[in-house]
């Protein structure tokens, strides 16, 4: 095939959008600042050997903060554009790898003045004759800060309302058990080009009886093989799952055609302890730009 020269077209939109989720992680942050706790670790791991685990949730603030815990079921799902969201569910739950329902916290409530920390311990209970495999759940952790004053207008400019802040977030709870097999397929890919941009559509199915968890890395090259651009992201795949990577092409010294050098692997997590990690299959594939 004759190789052909790479010319871009001019676009700021990527510039654009670029700034925007700047300013907005950086509004999200300073909410974090005032309003969030600390926790740690940001998952944990129960196994039949190891049927309790702990947290510690911390009041880096300088004001009281009310805390719950509470359970809800949840797993990435993605849709055909490879958006990925976890829908929680504390109630009506019907997967059969719910571990809802039979993991508990102590305490459960509590309030941490301060600066203050407070670990709070789980215990499983898995019900009998559990067959090999992982079960899931959340663990949704709920900070509220004390009222404040607000103004509110009025017509004697005098009346005022109390508002609550209130941060949650979740974390992964895990329970093992038996024979653990960590096994993924790449089903499809797509990579297609729009002006200077090469999207990349990658389809998994989870083959295994726990989540893979690894790292999805992708390296768009030209013709010659010389490297346009990298990208990676964290890979959590429960069952079916699409990821979406966007790979720019900066600059026109490149020839045609492009490819996608895929790797999928468990190495490259460093967010998950080494004795938590159920290692699976590596993948390695190139799929040509359309």
């Amino acid at each position: 095939m004759d190789s052909k020269k790479y010319n871009p077209r001019p676009t700021t939109e990527s510039v654009w959008r670029g700034i925007f989720f700047i300013l907005i992680i950086s509004i999200l942050f300073r909410v974090q600042l005032q309003a969030g706790v600390l926790v740690a670790p940001t998952s944990l791991v129960l196994s039949d050997h190891k049927k309790t685990g702990r947290l510690t949730v911390q009041n880096p603030s300088d004001k009281p903060k009310e805390i719950s815990i509470n359970f809800q079921f949840g797993i990435p799902e993605s849709d055909s554009l490879g958006n990925v969201k976890i829908f929680l569910q504390d109630s009506g739950v019907t997967d059969p790898q719910s571990a809802l329902g039979w993991i508990k916290a102590f305490p459960r409530k509590m309030v941490l003045q301060p600066n203050a920390s407070q670990v709070i311990r789980f215990v499983a209970h898995p019900p009998k004759d559990l067959a090999d495999g992982e079960y899931w759940v959340r663990v949704v952790i709920r900070a509220q800060e004390g009222e404040t004053s607000i103004p509110t207008a009025s017509d004697n400019e005098k009346i005022t309302t109390k508002l609550n802040m209130i941060m949650q977030t979740a974390i992964s709870l895990k329970y093992r058990t038996g024979n653990l097999i960590s096994k993924l397929e790449v089903a499809n890919s797509r990579a297609t080009m729009t002006d200077s941009t090469v999207n990349v559509l990658i389809d998994m199915v989870n083959h295994g009886n726990v989540s893979y968890i690894g790292v999805l890395q992708c390296r768009l090259v030209d013709a010659n093989g010389k490297v346009i651009s990298r990208e990676q992201i964290d890979l959590a795949v429960y069952r079916d799952l699409t990821r979406n990577m966007t790979l720019p092409v900066i600059g026109n010294e490149y020839k045609l055609p492009f490819n996608v050098e895929v790797s999928i692997s468990n190495e490259g997590r460093t967010d998950v302890p080494v004795e938590d990690m159920v290692v699976g299959n590596s993948i390695v594939f190139t799929a040509l730009v359309e």
